[in-house]
């Protein structure tokens, strides 16, 4: 199961960094009689979208990532930021991973540590793997079945390793028995019993409940194997200890990383990672204008963030460099929610009257419009996850071309006895300029139907004890909350669970803000869950979402979009579905 502490973290954690540096002003220049900053553009608009922009298998030369922040930890077991999760795949490699394809192809898990798919038990509970020939550590010894239950188990250890998911702990030991590696009284330290072992190319999963989802947890690098002689703990993500393609040479946290080839990893033993350039080098600076700038000068490939162009260089992007820009989807919604223990919208009559008087092409500017903001979101399942249908409008948004129905919000506003209108309060983090946009937008709009929204900005650094406490939430009368969710992994599970299931209402660190409690939707979850086909939780999932969408407890705005810059020197880049829109950080190259 998810949690909300962590997958909360991912949220705020690593979106707040792209939206902060996309909503920034941010400008850039010309600068192009320097040499070396020629003007680019060789390539195609959104020629990464679905498809790989300049496919080449030539090895060498640096691939240069730059960014304005710091991954969370480096650490596997610790990491949560987006960007982490994809760049990490350069020194851990996992059981099994994700597709190295496009868009939507990269939702399919593959092989990676793992000779093959698991053996499943009929009951789903039991998952039994073997590992591949040739799997080595970048000291040249063999990567081995007892490396993988360690790393795993050190997730237990949430007093010393703290920040990453914690969803393999979840299913394992659903009643927290095991305390940890560093607490584990046994001599070799593989105390879990939730985890079998039985020689070195070996690992059989016990679930104490089925879970359809449990491959996808395995291809989180929360799975991936730590070497117990290496293991540095606590400070463990400044020199992670390499099992990929690359290993770490040297690292200054919000400085820099330098990577260069594992020289011990065999490239047969890997099908996913295409390991082309010598070296990978990263640089953190904090200006996020200099970055963009620097950017498009050339002097470096791509943003290893993903956060965007930013507000003030988009135009500048757009008209002198379009064929280095990919504009896709990053798998976040950005919506509206409604408590329900605020009156009036303990009544459905109400909330649809909110849903109706919004001026969705309003709120999709407020974000920064099509390209930067996002398509206008009819519903709240992101395109990309089994079960998602773009075209699933029951409120009309999509036929009504985004404009408010005022004569459905009148209508509905007489329905809950609320004919001339109401008061609320409209919660907004402070530090979020879009999200403040939108809530100004959403007031603007209600004012048309006599429905007075004050905004209350609250402090974001704060979010899990403000709108995060349901007793909070209540007491400051916040009818109305503005926020943005991604998917932990592509599933209704990785997204949804923690927004609408009943049994994920927490009194802090609560996701569930319009404490949506429906036995049925709660169900539908379990169904889904139990379910090891895909195709069939998919559908499972698209009942879900239709029966959320009928609670009206939400008002999707936008499914988020990104302008990501590729440099001309970039090979093999695609956007993926699996990492929220990120390019495939494992199958890059560069052109020497």
């Amino acid at each position: 199961m998810t949690t909300h502490r962590t997958s909360k973290r991912r949220l705020a954690a690593g979106t707040a960094v792209v939206l902060a540096a996309m909503l920034t002003a941010t400008a850039c220049g010309g600068d192009e009689g320097k040499e070396g900053n020629k003007p680019q553009g060789k390539g195609t608009f959104n020629a990464g979208i679905n498809k790989v922009s300049n496919p080449s298998d030539k090895k060498g030369g640096e691939l240069k990532f730059v960014g304005t922040q710091d991954a969370d930890s480096w650490d596997p077991q610790r990491g949560y930021y987006g960007f982490m999760w994809d760049f990490s795949r350069y020194y851990t490699r996992q059981l099994v991973s994700f597709a190295p394809a496009p868009g939507q192809g990269s939702t399919e898990l593959v092989p990676d540590l793992a000779a093959a798919l698991p053996e499943i038990s009929p009951d789903g509970k039991s998952y039994k793997f073997t590992l591949k020939d040739n799997v080595t550590w970048e000291d040249g010894s063999p990567v081995t079945a007892q490396d993988i239950k360690y790393g795993i188990e050190r997730t237990w250890a949430q007093d010393v390793i703290s920040g990453g998911p914690v969803y393999l702990m979840q299913v394992l030991d659903p009643k927290s028995e095991y305390k940890g590696p560093y607490k584990d009284k046994s001599a070799d330290k593989l105390g879990l019993k939730a985890i079998e072992t039985p020689d070195a190319k070996t690992i059989v999963f016990k679930l104490p409940k089925a879970n359809g989802d449990f491959l996808q947890m395995l291809a989180m690098p929360a799975a991936s194997p730590v070497k117990k002689e290496k293991d540095t703990a606590a400070k463990y993500g400044l020199k992670p200890f390499s099992n990929g393609p690359y290993k770490i040479d040297s690292y200054e946290p919000n400085k820099s990383m330098k990577l260069s080839r594992n020289t011990n990893y065999k490239p047969e033993s890997d099908k996913i990672r295409k390991a082309l350039p010598d070296t990978i080098s990263v640089t953190f600076m904090a200006n996020a204008d200099d970055m963009d700038k620097r950017l498009m000068n050339g002097e470096f490939d791509l943003d290893i963030n993903a956060t965007g162009i930013g507000q003030a260089a988009r135009a500048t992007a757009i008209r002198e460099h379009k064929g280095n820009l990919d504009n896709g989807q990053t798998g976040f919604i950005r919506y509206a929610v409604f408590p329900q223990t605020v009156k009036p919208f303990d009544n459905i009559d109400c909330r649809k009257a909110v849903i109706y008087a919004a001026d969705k092409k309003s709120l999709q500017t407020a974000r920064g419009g099509p390209q930067a903001g996002g398509d206008i979101a009819p519903n709240m399942l992101p395109l990309g996850i089994k079960g998602s249908d773009g075209s699933y409008d029951p409120y009309g948004v999509l036929q009504n071309d985004g404009k408010p129905n005022v004569e459905k919000a009148k209508e509905h506003l007489k329905a809950c006895g609320q004919e001339k209108g109401f008061k609320t309060t409209i919660a907004v983090r402070n530090n979020k300029p879009a999200e403040i946009a939108t809530a100004v937008s959403l007031q603007n709009a209600l004012k048309q139907v006599g429905i007075e929204a004050d905004v209350d900005q609250f402090d974001g650094a704060q979010t899990s004890g403000i709108i995060g406490s349901p007793k909070v939430v209540k007491d400051k009368g916040y009818g109305i909350i503005i926020m943005g969710w991604g998917a932990d992994f592509p599933t209704g599970q990785g997204f949804s669970q923690p927004l609408v299931d009943g049994r994920f209402i927490l009194q802090s660190g609560n996701n569930n803000f319009s404490e949506l409690n429906d036995p049925a939707i709660n169900k539908l979850f379990d169904d889904a869950i139990a379910e090891t086909d895909a195709d069939k939780a998919g559908a499972i999932y698209k009942q879900m979402n239709q029966k959320v969408s009928e609670a009206a407890v939400y008002l999707p705005f936008v499914f988020d979009k990104t302008i990501s810059w590729r440099s001309d020197r970039l090979t093999n880049a695609y956007t993926t579905d699996a990492y929220n829109g990120r390019y495939d950080y494992a199958s890059l190259g560069v052109v020497k």
